[in-house]
């Protein structure tokens, strides 16, 4: 079963593949993507990987959390799944236009 890993802290200079590539040396990666903003395209500094077992991704978590790479610190963890959010349709109008 695979196992989604939460990557925060990273330089807005990773690309997919350097998560990719970091995550490889613990087993097979199945995906990894870093958060992109929709209207800049800028990285988020934030990003998931996911990895074919659970036994791979404990490694990749012992091994790269808290470790600095590019002169930052990561933050590796199991990811959460993510919570419901509120329609925006739901909020009041603020500022009178649609």
């Amino acid at each position: 079963m695979a196992k989604k890993l939460f990557f925060g802290n990273l330089p807005y200079s990773t690309k997919d593949e350097d998560l990719q590539r970091a995550a490889a040396e613990f087993g097979t990666v199945e995906s990894a993507t870093i958060i992109s903003d929709r209207m800049s395209g800028r990285s988020k500094g934030f990003g998931f990987v996911e990895m074919s077992t659970e036994e791979e991704a404990k490694q990749v978590v012992e091994a790269l959390n808290g470790k600095e790479i590019d002169g930052r610190k990561w933050i590796v963890s199991e990811a959460r799944p993510q919570e419901e959010r509120r329609d925006r349709g739901d909020r009041p109008n603020r500022g009178g236009r649609y």
